[in-house]
């Protein structure tokens, strides 16, 4: 595309303008989020961008920070220590930390440290010894609810544990006879679990054979007569058939990683006083030892809601029946699979086969049944526990999904909803190296959840998302700050404001090298990266304190098919989405698109949009405001949804259905009625030609290359447009209180770097001017425009903050140039290489510079030095470019730092500290440490994070890379 054309597509692209953001159930909810969004924003800080953001963006307070979860490792916490590694974070620019009591790692050497007990005298003792040291040194304190995940501990009362109901079928072919034992059943059913329950007890619900195919429920015949016989004889008639044996295991798992006191069996979810009760064990013991904790700790928090297919308690049944009028029963075993660790499913062919009629109905009692449990643990779980965080005097923050919750509404009640990031993605799925369309996970940081949790929040007007994030279980040694950039860019992408990292485990110097590790990318003081961690944290609060004192701008809404999903396969294991499949594949492929070309947008619910008021041709709810609505390949659909949809394209709204039209409505009650009323109100829509359209999905799933083409043919509205856009560049656009905008860039690209014109819209540029905000200095810089466009020239991993300012006028960016004139290659490098860990130091030459992975040191750690002596009599504002480094590096020209680059391009300006003649180079490399481990054979935790199965590690490149190259600055 020519630049003529670009501008003129930007601009008809824009026109659509901006809007500002707004179930029968939530009607409530959204009423209130309206309101709150002001008291929100106070709570973020409210500030004029001109008079206060600038000094803030460059100094940022702590509370801006990012936080570390803090695992407790086997609750052998003692006072000395937690004031030491608190004091260790500050320094490495940390604000805050989550009190995370979990177990002691596996073949962990515990240096003989007793144990406390989770909430004895003791322990609490800790925890006040914790919240007085945080209070003397600024930082904030959140604090874990029990211990591991999810909360449970062997003082909870068999009664109040855990249920699920799991199904045994074996195929049998008649005539015979088949004979079987309570036992024997219950040794087959017996549910996996990563934590199981010794103490578990089975029932049998039902017993019945089956025909295998089965066409109608009346051919079942039920043998639930023989449920309490020793020996269970069944008279198979000749033909295929199955045996159906329905049972219950209560008390079937336990907390995942528990540390002492706080592991056993966990609680019963859907039963409202089991879950308060739970809670007030542990407010009142904390409280009765060392007073309110209000207003000493800022949140409480929950990790992930994994209840390892938990599905069952006391009522459901009950329940079920008086909330759809008919029995679940006859249905729950013919809908159920065989399921292994957190319920997810082994295969969906399990058992007998059914006709398309009676696959037809079981998968809508499937519905039923799924959105009864959401509703119970939304019920009796969430808001219960948001209220008690509410009632200590904290906010409440929580992972508030997983199987069985609503991914998006779950998180409508949290003061400060979390998602997740991964840093598994990095090493194992390529991270910055690709971005396909057949697999989302590749290449990707971010995780699926967190566009929900992040839309939830835009929807009550929360600024503080957080996130837990870097989540690492397999490449602890060898994940860099730039790979760690990358992912947390992408996090903030997905809407994220806030970093949690994951984490930081209590490790005493007593501990035997490496320390003790639960997960997470080693942030240790032995990593020889830890010194230059405080940057990467600098660069993280920056941002921090522009997007939780404005907000994200979303004017396009996806309704996504979670109850297709739900209907087909039962709920997932959201956030991962593995290894579960997805109702349609590509969900997140096209936000991605959206925020590839210049718009943002958010994901809503069936029941966001019942609790939405219509306001001319917009869906509101709370502070959001949509004009534009995406139905993601939805199928089902309820038809008083699309009857309020109906009366959005009536005053204006659009809808844009991908790949289908809707064709059914959801769950089993007098489905064929809805289904006409769902195809009546679609024809009605379809009135509306101009504003109800179908969108062909496009071939490969390549939403990337099909957006554009679908916002010039049908004017989308989006705010800003790209000359050259690319699979890796993504942004966001927020808006302070004093409607100052900001626009965020991240690419993710690792190799490859990317120069692209800008065309920011009206909406966002009239009357204003683009400032950069150097996340690096804290500086800011003009950026030079016309009418709107500038240029952006991206490095690899590359991301930049512009800032739309009525002030013109100001010192203009000149960003360092990648190549120049009078090139020179600087060969013939002095090398001398420091060991981390081992403290030997050893010298070596390097003519042309060698990946150190590939040299005789390939099992090296620490900070390799590089010395260079050159000539520089005919170079003046002259630009190093160290090339390819793997690692962080710190240069130093005549013995002046030039300064820490720690991803990315690496450019110094050597004006400064050039000098006539000759000039002494030197150039530090700081590596990982994965190399080094992998040949610690006589270490188990190194060999279980390097070396294990599953976990192996490739060798990591080392050092300085180059081509290392000085040239004149052409500006």
């Amino acid at each position: 595309m020519n630049r003529r054309d670009f501008l003129i597509r930007s601009a008809l692209l824009a026109a659509g303008g901006f809007v500002s953001a707004a179930s029968p159930a939530l009607a409530e909810t959204a009423a209130k989020a309206a309101a709150a969004a002001g008291a929100a924003k106070a709570a973020g800080g409210q500030f004029s961008f001109d008079s206060d953001i600038y000094s803030q963006f460059r100094n940022p307070d702590i509370r801006y920070r990012p936080f570390a979860r803090w695992w407790w490792n086997g609750n052998k916490v003692e006072a000395h220590e937690l004031v030491r590694e608190l004091r260790l974070l500050k320094e490495a620019n940390i604000g805050g930390v989550e009190i995370y009591p979990v177990g002691l790692p596996e073949d962990t050497d515990d240096a003989g440290i007793p144990t406390l007990k989770w909430l004895s005298d003791e322990w609490i003792d800790m925890v006040k010894v914790t919240l007085d040291e945080a209070d003397r040194l600024g930082m904030t304190c959140d604090l874990m609810v029990g211990t591991g995940w999810p909360y449970g501990g062997d003082f909870v009362p068999h009664e109040d544990r855990a249920q699920v109901v799991v199904v045994d079928a074996v195929k049998l072919t008649g005539p015979t006879v088949y004979e079987t034992s309570a036992y024997s059943i219950f040794k087959r059913a017996d549910p996996e679990a990563t934590t199981p329950a010794n103490s578990r007890t089975f029932e049998l619900l039902s017993l019945s054979l089956v025909p295998d195919p089965l066409s109608s429920l009346d051919r079942v015949r039920d043998l639930s007569g023989q449920k309490d016989n020793d020996l269970i004889r069944v008279d198979v008639p000749a033909g295929d058939h199955y045996f159906y044996a329905l049972v219950k295991v209560h008390d079937f798992a336990g907390v995942i990683n528990g540390a002492p006191g706080g592991d056993g069996p966990f609680i019963d979810h859907m039963k409202k006083d089991v879950v308060q009760k739970y809670l007030d064990h542990m407010s009142d013991t904390i409280q009765k030892r060392i007073g309110p904790l209000a207003g000493r700790i800022r949140s409480f928090l929950t990790d992930s809601m994994e209840l390892e297919g938990s599905n069952w308690t006391d009522s459901m049944a009950d329940r079920f029946k008086e909330r759809y009028g008919y029995d679940l029963m006859p249905y729950l075993p013919l809908m159920l699979w065989k399921t292994h660790r957190l319920g997810d499913v082994w295969e969906y062919s399990y058992g007998a086969q059914k006709s398309p009629e009676l696959q037809e109905a079981i998968d809508r009692v499937r519905y039923d049944f799924e959105t009864l449990k959401a509703e119970m643990l939304d019920e009796c779980y969430t808001q219960t526990y948001c209220k008690w965080c509410n009632d200590q005097g904290a906010k409440s923050k929580g992972q508030a999904y997983g199987r069985g919750f609503f991914p998006l509404e779950s998180s409508l009640h949290y003061d400060i909803p979390e998602g997740e990031a991964w840093t598994t993605n990095y090493l194992k799925h390529r991270l910055g190296e690709e971005m396909p369309n057949d697999d989302y996970r590749r290449g990707r940081g971010y995780v699926m959840i967190n566009k929900y949790v992040s839309s939830a929040a835009h929807l009550t007007g929360k600024r503080v998302v957080s996130c837990e994030e870097m989540t690492n279980t397999y490449h602890v040694f060898n994940a860099t700050l730039e790979l760690l950039k990358v992912g947390s860019d992408q996090s903030i992408i997905s809407g994220i404001t806030q970093s949690i990292y994951h984490g930081f485990n209590y490790s005493p110097p007593a501990a035997p090298f490496p320390g003790w590790i639960r997960y997470g990318s080693y942030y240790n003081e032995n990593n020889p990266w830890w010194p230059y961690f405080k940057y990467f944290n600098t660069y993280k609060a920056r941002l921090a304190t522009l997007l939780q004192n404005a907000d994200m701008y979303t004017d396009i809404a996806l309704l996504t098919p979670i109850p297709d999903l739900w209907t087909r396969y039962g709920v997932q294991t959201e956030p991962f989405p593995g290894p579960g499949p997805l109702a349609v594949p590509y969900t997140s492929l096209v936000w991605e698109a959206i925020h590839k070309h210049g718009g943002g947008c958010d994901y809503t619910s069936e029941r966001v949009i019942a609790g939405s008021t219509v306001e001319n041709g917009k869906l509101c709810y709370g502070p959001k405001q949509y004009g534009t609505l995406f139905l993601v390949g939805i199928e089902g659909i309820e038809p008083a949804t699309l009857e309020k949809l109906h009366t959005f394209v009536q005053q204006g709204g659009r809808i844009f259905c991908i790949e289908r039209y809707p064709s059914k409505s959801l769950g089993f009650v007098d489905y064929e009625r809805r289904d006409r009323e769902v195809r009546d109100w679609v024809e009605k829509l379809k009135g509306y030609p101009e504003r109800f359209i179908l969108l062909e999905r496009p071939e490969g799933d390549d939403f990337y290359a099909w957006y554009p083409a679908m916002c010039e043919k049908y004017r989308i509205p989006h705010y800003l447009g790209f000359s050259s856009p690319d699979r890796y560049l993504m942004q966001n656009r927020y808006r302070t209180d004093d409607g100052t905008e900001i626009l965020f860039f991240a690419y993710a690209n690792r190799r490859e770097p990317h120069r692209t014109e800008v065309r920011v819209g009206p909406e966002v540029a009239g009357g204003r001017y683009p400032w950069l905000l150097d996340t690096q200095s804290g500086e800011r810089w003009r950026i030079p425009s016309e009418g709107g466009t500038f240029t952006l020239e991206f490095g690899p991993c590359d991301s930049y903050v512009v800032v739309f300012d009525k002030q013109k006028n100001g010192e203009p960016w000149r960003p360092l140039p990648a190549a120049g004139a009078n090139a020179q290659r600087l060969e013939g490098w002095d090398v001398e290489l420091r060991h981390g860990r081992e403290g030997w130091t050893k010298s070596t030459r390097m003519q042309t510079l060698l990946d150190l992975r590939d040299t005789e040191f390939t099992s090296f750690m620490g900070t390799a030095v590089y010395r260079k002596r050159f000539d520089a009599d005919e170079l003046r504002g002259t630009v190093l470019n160290l090339g390819e480094v793997a690692g962080v590096s710190d240069v130093r020209l005549n013995g002046k730092e030039l300064g820490v680059q720690w991803y990315g391009r690496r450019l110094y300006d050597l004006s400064g500290a050039l000098e006539p003649g000759e000039n002494e180079l030197e150039v530090r490399v700081t590596t990982t440490m994965g190399n080094y481990m992998k040949t610690l054979t006589d270490n188990k935790i190194a060999q279980k994070w390097t070396n294990r199965k599953s976990k192996e590690q490739p060798q990591q490149s080392m050092g300085l890379l180059g081509p290392v190259t000085v040239y004149r600055n052409r500006a």
